[in-house]
């Protein structure tokens, strides 16, 4: 079957958001694959959407949760009055997935009625696969549709929030349930084999995040009299921030001169603030914002490296971003980011949560002559261009869904996974230590 005959849909739980520039790339790399995609989200951002593309994309998008109760409710009904044994199939997996997560049952009822809104509406498109992002609800949804009846799902698995609780998410029964499932890393990769039945091992497959045309243009030298570091992602616990600013603190108790911006919102803010103030860092770390495409890469280009001290990941797409720019990077052993960061050839990498490593390491940048630097971003760059091309990657994933339609299409998988396939984790193999 060839990719121009496949219609895909793609489910993510909240989509666009800043966050996600890789999912808005793949979609569009998949897109030039010959795919005809429709876009399809639980529910919307709930801040204003910087990039212009992200507010673009978001009205290519449709929100489950904007069809209202009425409309969702009367799906339901349907759904249990015309496909009665599938409805009944679906409801006990919904049972059983909610009774063991931490969000509850309740939830899960009611990703079991946005599973009867979107079967409906992947059957008014025509799509032959539904592609989720993250191990979580949207794949939740997606297994639930197609115990309905919908089409064969398949989802990404990025971390760390997978990981986290793997048990309470399910992962094990979503694999099982999936024509086959993404890891953006061989780290990533090797978790799943943790909670998936070793029958269903064949179908994990790496696909790389990858960047586009505006990072892949070729390295730019570092600036010479640069002492400006950048820091690019969530306001969040998982990303280090504070440890980033304890590390600061002892450069600037050192004397050292440096500046450092953040590039980014979330939860966090308000707690880095005062730490900033605590720590006598105004003046030297600036806190900037969300940017959009072309914002963030100015921030890189304007920046002798970029710092991303994260104590969990899966594995961040702005280290390919800065790489790709030229830019070393310090960064900790952290899930995949030692798959991309070689130390010494492309960047450093330190122990996570040690502020005082990560200091001496922005000490090191600092430090560094630019031709070493320069070296160095060549080296990165060239190895993002070789592993985490978008076009490259998204042509991997492409061939994947086309290979599960023509699959289904020829007959041989009309039939939707039943309780067989739903059943619990522990009954597949022995529970680990």
């Amino acid at each position: 079957m060839e990719a121009t005959d496949v219609r895909l849909a793609y489910l993510i739980n909240q989509y666009p958001a800043p966050s996600q520039t890789f999912i808005r790339r793949e979609i569009a790399a998949v897109e030039a694959q010959g795919l005809e995609v429709a876009r399809f989200a639980v529910r919307r951002w709930d801040r204003p959407l910087v990039d212009p593309e992200d507010a673009a994309e978001g009205r290519r998008t449709e929100y489950l949760l904007e069809a209202g109760p009425l409309r969702i409710l009367s799906h339901v009904v349907r759904t249990a009055a015309g496909r009665p044994g599938a409805f009944a199939r679906a409801l006990a997996a919904a049972v059983r997935l909610g009774r063991r997560s931490e969000r509850g049952l309740l939830i899960h009822l009611i990703y079991l009625a946005e599973a009867c809104l979107l079967r409906s509406r992947l059957a008014d498109f025509g799509a032959g696969h539904v592609h989720a992002h993250f191990g979580t609800n949207a794949a939740a949804v997606a297994l639930l549709c197609r115990v309905l009846g919908g089409p064969p799902f398949s989802f990404t698995v990025h971390g760390p929030e997978e990981f986290d609780s793997p048990r309470a998410l399910g992962l094990g029964e979503k694999v099982r349930g999936a024509a086959f499932v993404v890891a953006i890393s061989e780290f990533t990769r090797s978790q799943l084999l943790r909670w998936a039945d070793p029958p269903d091992w064949p179908k994990i497959r790496v696909v790389r995040c990858g960047i586009d045309a505006p990072f892949l243009g070729g390295p730019t030298p570092p600036p010479a009299g640069s002492r400006r570091l950048v820091c690019v992602g969530r306001l969040a616990e998982q990303k280090g921030h504070l440890a980033l600013l304890e590390a600061a603190a002892i450069l600037a108790a050192r004397g050292r001169g440096f500046e450092i911006a953040f590039i980014g919102d979330g939860a966090l803010r308000g707690e880095i603030e005062r730490r900033i103030a605590d720590l006598g860092l105004d003046g030297r770390v600036h806190l900037l914002g969300w940017r959009d495409g072309p914002g963030v890469r100015d921030e890189i280009l304007r920046s002798r490296a970029l710092v991303l001290p994260s104590f969990a990941e899966g594995l961040p797409v702005v280290l390919m971003e800065a790489l790709a720019l030229g830019r070393p990077v310090v960064s900790t052993y952290v899930a995949g980011i030692p798959e991309l960061v070689e130390p010494g050839v492309s960047g450093w990498l330190v122990p996570a949560g040690s502020a005082e490593a990560l200091a001496g390491a922005v000490a090191e940048v600092l430090a560094a002559d630019v031709d070493d630097l320069e070296r160095m971003g060549r080296a990165g760059a060239e190895r993002v261009a070789r592993c985490h091309d978008a076009t490259a990657e998204a042509a991997k994933l492409a061939d994947l869904i086309a290979g599960c339609y023509d699959h289904t299409i020829r007959g041989t998988d009309r039939t939707p996974p039943g309780d067989d396939a739903l059943t619990p984790l522990s009954a597949g193999r022995a529970s680990p230590d």
